[in-house]
């Protein structure tokens, strides 16, 4: 009995000294990072003191440091960016859907200044921009090596005013200039609502912002009551937006607690996002959603979610491929830093980022017959804008078709015959 109590004892002692050697083993290592963390500092300090003293122009402290924080930034990632006050003032107002300038989502793609996509009816889409488009010139000057904040202040400008883009086309690798003339952007959540034939409904969604999912209620009420029996929902060319945005509008169409989208940290501790609770949801009507290589980060995450909960089959081209969390803090001065805090993942484990989605039907980009000439959907209704004519968009058509199989397999299971 006794040496049994003995070998407890001797065991508890063996793990408690185990135990506090390894917190003082990361005690020191965290001291040691402190000290060299202080040493850098240390020499960064040494730096502006140099720049203040030697550098041929007298530069203010306040540009120092904020050069100094951008390059910081920089550094991490394409996405991480530091905002001055006036940059963060415009970030907020481009969250209530209205700015200035020409109606593109920018990113820097493999050290590329690279359009994500071009919000429809704006300067951008009018002028032919398309998702892919390499930006290697604004106005004359290379943007080799530009960061994100400064491609956005040499984009931005009154409106009215004409900025010209030198772009290198993804597709076909060709280069040319495209001059897009500035105005007041206004997005609109929900381009259109409506019934196209036999009951499916179309919803064309362009962005994620505050107000999207009260006005995709709207849309699918108007539609429910026109007799809505299925529906195509087209995110093709949406940027993505907010995430609490894309995890309600997923809401609408999946039963309560399903899992949206996964984010992890570097904590590694997984955050999860679930399907919320809505006054009405569409858990039964046929879905198709539509992608395109102007889908991303948002639209992304809704694509992914409906698809991996067996709610929606996607149909169009493989996405963009941008699915990191920008948490935007704000700091002391009026500035803030958008930070990439995390990375999502779809409900089952597949990271988006970098690779895209890619649909489970693959339609190749929208084409138009006219007079045995094709040409990009888009440019048609440029020239028509009064009147959407669906028929035109060879997608729509095929998802059309894909949704009437569906509908016939619905009412196969719901009758048994």
């Amino acid at each position: 009995m006794k040496k049994r109590f003995f070998a407890v004892v001797l065991i508890g002692v063996f793990l408690a000294f185990s135990v506090l050697r390894a917190f003082s083993k990361e005690a020191k290592e965290e001291e040691s990072a402190k000290e060299d963390i202080y040493r850098k500092l240390d020499l960064f300090g040494e730096v502006l003191a140099v720049i203040q003293n030697k550098y041929v122009e007298e530069l203010s402290p306040k540009d120092v440091i904020y050069g100094a924080i951008s390059g910081l930034l920089f550094s991490l990632d394409s996405y991480s960016q530091f905002l001055d006050p006036d940059e963060y003032r415009e970030l907020l107002v481009e969250t209530e859907g209205k700015f200035g300038g020409l109606g593109i989502e920018i990113t820097i793609k493999e050290g590329l200044l690279t359009i994500v996509s071009p919000i429809e009816d704006t300067p951008a889409w009018r002028a032919g921009l398309k998702a892919g488009d390499i930006i290697v010139k604004i106005d004359g000057k290379l943007t080799k090596g530009i960061t994100l904040n400064e491609a956005v202040k040499k984009l931005r400008g009154n409106p009215g005013t004409k900025v010209t883009l030198t772009v290198l086309r993804e597709k076909d690798r060709k280069i040319e200039d495209v001059t897009v003339t500035r105005g007041i952007i206004k997005i609109k959540d929900i381009k259109r609502a409506l019934i196209l034939e036999d009951g499916v409904g179309y919803i064309r969604l362009t962005e994620f912002r505050e107000n999207t999912a009260k006005d995709l209620d709207k849309a699918l009420k108007k539609l429910n009551k026109q007799g809505m029996r299925a529906l195509i929902l087209d995110l093709r060319n949406n940027p993505g937006g907010l995430l609490h945005s894309a995890v309600e509008v997923a809401s609408r169409f999946l039963e309560d607690e399903k899992l949206i989208v996964y984010t992890k940290p570097r904590s590694g501790k997984r955050i999860e996002y679930k399907s919320l609770s809505a006054d009405v949801k569409y858990l039964n009507i046929p879905m198709v959603v539509m992608i395109n290589r102007g889908s991303a980060s948002g639209s992304e995450i809704v694509a992914a979610a409906l698809r991996e909960n067996k709610r929606a089959i996607l149909l169009g081209e493989k996405s963009f491929g941008k699915a990191s969390v920008q948490t935007v803090l704000p700091l002391s001065d009026g500035s803030a830093i958008r930070l990439t805090t995390a990375k999502y993942y779809t409900p089952l484990g597949h990271s988006i980022h970098e690779k895209g989605i890619k649909p489970d039907i693959i339609v190749a980009k929208e084409k138009v017959n006219n007079n045995n000439k094709e040409e990009d959907i888009f440019e048609e209704l440029k020239k028509d804008k009064k009147e959407f004519d669906y028929k035109k968009d060879y997608q729509i058509l095929r998802a059309l078709d894909l949704i009437r199989g569906l509908l016939v397999l619905a009412f196969d299971s719901d009758t048994g015959k």
